[in-house]
């Protein structure tokens, strides 16, 4: 069984960056991607960045792209968000999710879609005010 738990979030003005945490454990944790969610009131959830395992590709969704930086520390099974400038419109729940499944062979792309994840953490709230 695998865990990944969020830590981070929290309530910040507008403009401000905040950094959000996932650990992973579990009795053996080899992830083939991991990626930050977000769930907003009336919206689907969205994925703001994923990155690869093997070669580090790394996705931004526009609304975040140049704002946020998501990097991951294998060695520790720690994943970061590095969020900045912050907007109101980042108001969400943020989640982290990793792959285990394998990743298909001669697929070079990107992993961006709630569906392509097997494990996800509990979530943990950002709020921006205005």
């Amino acid at each position: 069984q695998v865990q990944l738990v969020e830590s981070g979030g929290g309530l910040v003005q507008a403009g401000a960056s905040l950094s959000l945490s996932c650990a992973a454990s579990g009795r053996t944790f080899r992830s083939n991607a991991m990626g930050w969610f977000r769930l907003a009131p009336g919206k689907e959830r969205e994925c703001v960045a994923s990155v690869r395992t093997s070669g580090g590709n790394t996705y931004y969704s526009d609304s975040v792209k140049g704002r946020f930086t998501i990097s991951r520390d294998n060695a520790n099974n720690t994943m970061y968000l590095q969020m900045s400038s912050l907007k109101p419109e980042d108001t969400a729940i943020y989640y982290c999710a990793a792959r285990i499944r394998p990743i298909p062979p001669y697929y070079f792309g990107d992993y961006y879609l709630p569906s392509e994840y097997d494990y996800w953490g509990q979530g943990t709230q950002v709020t921006v005010s205005s």
